[in-house]
């Protein structure tokens, strides 16, 4: 099977902003952690990403990828903005398209899966002709994660487990969808270890707190946490913790565009 997965907007184009957040930003997230998710988990899956960092890139040129690559479904990621008071989970599809067809139907296991657990208002599915959905030859789905400018759905984008969630629910869509095969071999994460993603660590807690707050006008969330090494204490900012490496690593490098020498601690919990 193979996966087209458009994150929105992009290098000069922030698409919508609000609440201190960036929708380009928190669509790259979602789509890197629904590839590291779906190729971890699942046999004989390929995945192409219109772009994997902070980059500009056409409709026309998404589309042309999409379609020379001969993908079989198409998933573009977004979030939405309106006037502050909107609020809610809705995705598309074409609208020239019938609710009996492929499309549609594939579209159906994914609502389903996605608003069982992102926390927010369902909107309902809907159609549209959007250029994603109208200039791809294969069946396409375009989600919108929330209003970006209502404080609800900003809280919970600004949440990394969410966000992790979100992905895990695409997945899980595209997984009943595409009747994808589990990958057995693919080892468990172990139950009693955690990779955390460590962006710091001072003896000054001001320092600490101004890393904190380096990280949070990027929109990467952050706590500071004291440990004690040698009799010395010292403040730990910490951006992040997995079960699996995989995913820390993922996580990691979006971390070492803001902070360098960030890296990450495997802990017994």
């Amino acid at each position: 099977m193979k996966l087209y997965l458009d994150p929105g907007h992009g290098g000069t184009d922030p698409g919508a902003q609000g609440n201190g957040l960036r929708e380009k930003d928190i669509n790259l997230d979602i789509a890197l952690k629904i590839r590291s998710l779906i190729t971890s988990q699942y046999e004989n899956v390929s995945v192409k990403m219109s772009r994997t960092s902070d980059t500009t890139k056409s409709l026309t040129q998404r589309t042309n990828e999409a379609n020379s690559w001969n993908a079989d479904y198409y998933v573009s990621i977004h979030c939405n903005s309106f006037n502050g008071s909107a609020q809610g989970y809705e995705d598309y599809i074409h609208s020239g398209l019938a609710d009996s067809s492929q499309t549609a139907r594939y579209r159906d296991i994914l609502h389903t899966e996605i608003t069982k657990v992102n926390q927010l208002r369902n909107r309902g599915k809907k159609k549209a002709n959007f250029h994603v959905l109208r200039e791809s030859t294969m069946p396409a789905i375009l989600t919108e994660n929330g209003f970006i400018d209502n404080n609800h759905d900003a809280a919970l984008m600004r949440n990394e487990s969410w966000r992790q969630k979100v992905a895990q629910a695409h997945v899980d869509g595209i997984a009943r969808a595409f009747n994808l095969k589990k990958n057995d071999s693919s080892p468990s994460p172990s139950p009693n270890v955690i990779f955390r993603i460590i962006a710091g660590s001072f003896q000054s807690r001001k320092n600490a707190e101004n890393r904190q707050a380096l990280l949070a006008n990027n929109q990467i969330d952050s706590f500071i946490a004291s440990v004690t090494i040698s009799g010395k204490v010292w403040y730990r900012v910490q951006a992040g913790a997995f079960t699996s490496r995989e995913n820390a690593e993922e996580h990691l490098t979006i971390v070492k565009r803001i902070v360098s020498d960030a890296y990450i601690v495997q802990e017994q919990r």
